[in-house]
């Protein structure tokens, strides 16, 4: 389960058995709430971001998904880069605490 980034107190990362599921994707986790973004890539460009709810576990408040949906849209080329490089490349990948406001 690498973590990539903190982002006031939230956890942005992959799960590592789930690399066969497309699209490229992460979960933020703050406490016990969980949402997930869907990076979506086309011709090599991130082409959208779908955020969506995990299953089985409460959505990430509004303040919590705000900071998600910002790290994710500032960061979104280097998740898919670090997702090459995990889950591709067998590479490991260096977390990040973030601690100034993404804009």
């Amino acid at each position: 389960m690498p973590k990539l980034y903190e982002y006031f107190g939230l956890i942005i990362m992959f799960y590592a058995n789930e690399h066969e599921h497309e699209p490229v994707h992460v979960h933020g986790k703050f406490q016990d709430r969980e949402s997930r973004a869907e990076i979506i890539v086309v011709n090599g460009e991130v082409a959208e971001i779908r955020y969506t709810d995990v299953v089985g576990r409460a959505p990430l408040g509004n303040t919590e998904m705000r900071h998600f949906e910002e790290l994710v849209s500032a960061r979104a080329t280097e998740i898919v880069s670090k997702w090459i490089d995990f889950f591709v490349l067998h590479k490991p990948v260096k977390s990040e605490r973030i601690t100034r406001r993404l804009k």
